[in-house]
């Protein structure tokens, strides 16, 4: 999959790269209800103090063991809705995680207490920092579009989505996407290789951003999965970075509704704003047999709205518990209120090209109605920890 901020996930290349707080869990987490409030923790079973436990130094970051109390909002979390995306995650463990996963499996008639007290007793919390120490970083959104296409070009219907052309592990860099659309050499290479056809080029855009989405086809009203199958090996930048730049808004102001806002209004420079995006991504088809259940992402397993996290995984292997803490998406405004904590426990299991760096994470928020809204214009601060196996 991919980001809203650039190209990310995908299936065994990366494909597709959140799903709310309080307010968005039960609208797009798959639970109908709002949860009673989690009992408190219980008692942590014995386990050596945090000063005890040496630092565990990655590429990118550097992860300092802290005790559970220092987890901002841990009591408050519904913890249980991560269960499912845990043990997704434990059909591909990560190293060192083998032990801890075969426990989850043996776990039966699991609720939020037994699930608080196993999380204590199996891992150690660490807080996730750059190497210089610094905690605070960036969390962005992204989700899997839903798009009106057709098999034929029609009248109405004049944006193509490709599949990989044969030349693509043998030409590196591909062709830019300004080239495709010119260049007959590109074009004579992806005839044949249009999967679909969409009507707002904007609609490729953004699917080519998030890196996977849903196809519902006009004439059947077939829904399929179109997931990540490759990109030209160009450069990504975005299109909202581009605007900013030319004064179209301010980059607090930046997201997706922004974005489509001054296109409307600009019609005729539209494909200047797209071709600033030199990355092309190309799909593969899939069948959608469930629809509850969500794209592949970096890891290989499916992603769950509001408990995926897409991580750099230089800085957070896939397959680990994160905990976050940072603050619901708002409408930009001079004065905005208050932004609500949007505190839990998430699961790495993406990445993405403009998700770098040690406390950077990019939220799942599914593929329901008001996911476009949340993740295009989720960006706020954050700060995250690890939760890591102990033995």
């Amino acid at each position: 999959m991919k980001t809203m901020n650039g190209i990310r996930r995908g299936a065994p290349g990366r494909m597709l790269a959140g799903i709310l707080g309080a307010l968005g869990v039960a609208l797009l987490a798959g639970c109908g209800s709002t949860p009673p409030p989690p009992a408190p923790p219980p008692p942590i079973a014995a386990a050596p103090a945090p000063l005890d436990v040496p630092p565990i130094v990655r590429e990118r970051s550097r992860w300092q063991a802290v005790r559970w109390d220092e987890l901002p909002g841990w009591s408050a979390d519904a913890v249980i809705h991560s269960w499912v995306a845990l043990l997704r995650s434990c059909q591909k463990p990560a190293a060192g995680w083998e032990a801890a996963c075969a426990s989850a499996r043996e776990q039966r008639d699991i609720d939020e207490t037994r699930l608080r007290a196993w999380l204590q007793q199996q891992f150690q919390p660490y807080r996730v920092e750059a190497q210089d120490g610094n905690a605070d970083g960036l969390i962005t959104g992204y989700f899997e579009p839903l798009v009106e296409a057709s098999r034929k070009r029609t009248a109405r219907h004049t944006v193509p989505l490709h599949a990989p052309p044969g030349d693509l592990a043998r030409r590196k860099p591909w062709y830019s996407r300004s080239e495709i659309e010119t260049l007959p050499a590109a074009r004579s290479a992806l005839r044949g290789r249009e999967i679909a056809w969409v009507a707002d080029p904007l609609d490729a855009l953004l699917l080519q951003v998030q890196g996977s989405g849903r196809l519902r086809f006009t004439d059947t009203q077939q829904v399929v999965r179109l997931a990540f199958a490759g990109h030209n090996d160009q450069p990504y930048q975005s299109v909202g970075r581009w605007l900013v730049d030319r004064g179209a808004f301010t980059l607090e102001q930046a997201s997706w509704p922004a974005i489509k806002e001054w296109a409307r209004a600009n019609p005729a420079r539209v494909k200047e704003m797209i071709h600033a995006n030199p990355r092309y991504v190309f799909f593969r088809e899939e069948p959608l047999p469930d629809p509850s259940v969500g794209p592949l992402g970096a890891q290989g397993v499916a992603l769950t709205p509001g408990r995926s996290l897409a991580v750099d995984k230089a800085s957070v292997p896939l397959g680990t518990l994160v905990w976050i803490s940072t603050t619901e998406p708002q409408p930009w405004s001079p004065s905005p209120p208050p932004a609500r904590p949007l505190q839990r426990l998430m699961v790495a299991q993406d990445t993405g090209g403009a998700i770098t760096g040690a406390v950077r994470a990019d939220y799942f928020w599914g593929w329901t109605e008001g996911a476009e809204e949340y993740a295009g214009r989720m960006k706020q601060p954050l700060r995250m920890w690890v939760l890591w196996p102990r033995r």
